[in-house]
């Protein structure tokens, strides 16, 4: 999931710290990186490109499939994008699929072959952030996800791991790799 890097709409608390073009700067160049070193022949990578609108944006590379993410919160968001992926055109089997956001510094084709490895003997997996969150979520059959899925999650908060959890009862879960996302200044890598 991305967003198309205008200042003042995309990492706003980072942009607190360091400056809202600073951190549309940082924001660009760290998806563009993300997307090369993610680059593999064992999964397909999409867009899950918001605004809407920024489907069409020269940003990205032009060989990527792009998907408008629509309206609705994050958790609706990232719903929608996981049932999408899972019923791509051309597929037979509806998953497994991986959704992560583009502010992961430290993820690589490793982190994600895990999770889809995890999805072997897993309904779903997810990779948590260290501050609570997670950076990653994936499920191997998009359309048993539950219609609650994503619900009452406090966005944002040292919660929203455990409160997506709660929104799968019955579902094997598991955990892969602990990775930190970037939200703030405190959150970039040193250099």
């Amino acid at each position: 999931m991305v967003k198309e890097p205008r200042p003042g709409r995309v990492k706003t608390r980072l942009g607190r710290g360091i400056g809202r073009i600073a951190a549309t700067w940082w924001f660009r160049h760290q998806s563009a990186r993300l997307i090369r070193r993610l680059r593999d022949s064992r999964w397909r990578i999409v867009l899950a490109v918001a605004p809407d609108l920024a489907v069409s944006s020269r940003v990205w590379p032009h060989d990527i499939a792009r998907h408008p993410q629509g309206q609705g919160d994050l958790g609706q968001r990232m719903a929608r994008m996981l049932r999408r992926a899972g019923a791509a055109p051309g597929r037979v089997n509806q998953g497994p699929v991986c959704l992560i956001g583009a502010d992961i510094p430290g993820v690589t084709r490793a982190h994600i072959a895990r999770a889809f490895a995890a999805l072997g003997c897993h309904d779903a997996v997810f990779g948590p952030a260290c501050d609570g969150g997670y950076w990653l979520v994936g499920c191997k059959h998009p359309r048993t996800l539950p219609h609650g899925l994503f619900r009452n999650v406090r966005w944002s908060s040292e919660h929203a791991l455990a409160d997506t959890l709660r929104s799968l009862p019955g579902f094997r879960i598991a955990l892969t790799d602990t990775l930190r996302d970037v939200d703030t200044a405190a959150d970039l890598p040193a250099r």
